[in-house]
């Protein structure tokens, strides 16, 4: 199994970050950490959004989709979007 050698950020993504309190950016750095360790931990999205994987984690007690990109051959780890459900695929296929 691969481990991630870089994370990129998309600027939504780190617009997102921004907005989080320390106790949430706690929870999603434990998030990002076990997703270099395994990238493979999300699930592979279908149709349109076949480049997107999506890793589910509680944050506050609430759960809240991670969506990367993950390539095999460069072992970068590309932070999408992090959002809790409502609108998330929606909002992604905007983005791209």
């Amino acid at each position: 199994m691969a481990k991630a050698t870089s994370v990129l950020q998309t600027p939504a993504f780190k617009k997102s970050v921004k907005k989080l309190k320390p106790n949430q950016k706690k929870d999603l750095d434990g998030a990002v950490k076990a997703l270099i360790e395994n990238p493979n931990l999300g699930e592979q999205k279908k149709g349109e959004l076949v480049f997107l994987r999506v890793h589910k984690f509680k944050m506050n007690k609430q759960l809240t989709r991670l969506g990367y990109s993950f390539d095999d051959g460069t072992l970068i780890l590309e932070l999408i979007a992090l959002r809790s459900h409502e609108n998330f695929y929606r909002d992604i296929k905007r983005q791209t």
